[in-house]
């Protein structure tokens, strides 16, 4: 039966208050001269805790944002095969094309890809599974974009705008709106544009729930409520050092560092590492064994600092198109040195925090919500110190953003892939909250001549949980 708790839900009716649909709704029409037949509105996500574990196959705890992408949609008037994408920022230009000439554009190294190639990535995903199905009608349609998700800011901007562009094609095609089908088509549609993520963006975009985070497992996706204390407040600080996945090879050489580290793991441990691809895999799967056990073979087998590539080759007796092709990524293919021990330690005691956070929600109640804010917040804590020594993925302005938090007394990590982006810390009261969000703003942000053009508002801000993808097609009211 069709559910929400399976279904994207599709909405019957439209709040004309809301200004930002409204503006798209006007958008829209200016730039087609018809009207839009439907919206598609997508969260972003911020990751409470579990960074850079769910490519090892390791659950994960985000929730979603109230800032989302928005999408006004109408098919093609002229019945043709083209998607014409308009964006309400005039920085991104317009874009065209066929649906049977969808090419994504990797981008240069140091550059940013175009924006409208997250786009086609979730279109191109979507009828890549259709077409599997056999052969379907060429549907041209019109997209207005409306997105208020900080860009390269570790808050899942480029995620969202696939996931809302799978979601929109997938509504067209009269594909069943099944969340976690979506969910796993959009995670492998954003390969398309080289950055080899884990999923948890995309299943926080279409399985989140208003009022909870999600603890979020994979192979196969699915999630479970997670139930915050009533006074925790989480507060996002943007760092304003962007960061965007596809730009550089950083993040998928940790991703290729925690494929090489299962494998070698594997090899030590006289499993057949040809078809181990994950570490959580490697844990759970064929090794059978607990976290900490877990932790304790790569102590025991991942002995050095740095692996060279030469070093692999000849452990695993083969040559370098063989480990290349079944190690490595096309941006990763001319790294020569490789911290595996440091990666893998890191993602298995994340994982382990990931447990011990959520058993801590889990037994929270009023007698002890003070303790079990505390314990949330220290968890927090040693993740960031994990990610900055272990997998060294942290800015010099999110260092500032954790000591000014530290001084304070609130727990904060870096959430998203890092290298910039925004951290997430935990008060235990709107009142702190708000003297926490003062302090950044004296100590921090008074000192960053960028900030001075931005609305406070939209680079640190207190949140809470909100609703997964969403469909309106009803007129406004």
């Amino acid at each position: 039966m069709e559910s929400d708790d399976l279904f994207v839900n599709v909405n019957k009716h439209i709040d004309a208050a809301d200004e930002r649909l409204v503006q798209l709704r006007d958008f829209f029409f200016k730039e087609f001269s018809t009207k839009a037949e439907f919206f598609v509105k997508v969260p972003g996500r911020v990751n409470l805790i579990g960074e850079h574990v769910d490519y090892s196959g390791f659950p994960v705890c985000p929730m979603a944002l109230s800032q989302n992408i928005l999408l006004a949609v109408a098919t093609s008037p002229n019945n043709d095969d083209i998607i014409h994408l308009k964006n309400m920022q005039s920085k991104y230009k317009s874009f065209k094309c066929s649906i049977d000439h969808i090419k994504i554009e990797l981008p240069k190294p140091g550059t940013y890809p175009g924006w409208h190639n997250y786009f086609l990535c979730g279109v191109k995903g979507i009828l890549d599974y259709i077409h599997k199905m056999g052969d379907y009608p060429r549907k041209g349609f019109l997209v207005a974009v409306s997105g208020n998700i900080p860009p390269a800011a570790g808050l899942s901007s480029s995620s969202a705008l696939v996931c809302s562009a799978a979601l929109t094609t997938a509504f067209l095609y009269d594909l069943p709106l099944n969340k976690t089908l979506l969910a796993t088509l959009s995670a492998s549609s954003e390969h398309y544009i080289g950055t080899q993520g884990g999923g948890m963006d995309q299943a926080i975009a279409f399985l989140a729930k208003k009022g909870c985070a999600q603890y979020i497992e994979f192979n196969p996706v699915r999630a479970t409520p997670i139930q915050l204390p009533p006074d925790a407040v989480f507060v996002i600080a943007n760092s304003l050092a962007e960061a965007n996945k596809a730009a550089t090879s950083d993040f998928n050489k940790r991703v290729v560092e925690c494929r090489i580290a299962t494998k070698l793991l594997a090899k030590f441990t006289d499993r057949p590492w040809q078809d181990i691809e994950k570490l959580g895999q490697l844990q759970s799967e064929v090794l059978d064994v607990e976290l900490e056990e877990f932790e304790a073979l790569i102590k025991k087998h991942l002995t050095k600092d740095v692996y060279t590539k030469d070093e692999l080759m000849s452990i695993f007796h083969i040559h370098e198109k063989e480990f290349e092709e079944k190690m490595l990524t096309p941006n990763t293919k001319d790294e020569k040195e490789f911290k595996l021990k440091q990666r893998a330690l890191h993602v298995i005691q994340e994982a382990i925090r990931v447990e011990h956070f959520r058993h801590v929600t889990d037994n929270a109640d009023d007698d002890d919500e003070e303790d079990a804010i505390d314990q949330m917040s220290e968890l927090m804590k040693r993740s960031h110190k994990s990610l900055r020594n272990l997998y060294e993925c942290s800015h010099e302005n999110l260092e500032e953003l954790i000591k000014i938090s530290k001084e304070f007394g609130v727990g904060a990590r870096l959430t998203g892939a890092g290298w910039g982006g925004c951290i997430v810390a935990l008060t235990d009261s709107i009142t702190t909250c708000d003297r926490y969000i003062a302090t950044l703003n004296e100590c921090y942000y008074d000192l960053m001549p960028q900030a001075k053009h931005l609305e406070f508002d939209q680079i640190c801000f207190a949140t809470e949980p909100q609703n997964g993808a969403e469909i309106f097609i009803a007129e406004f009211s």
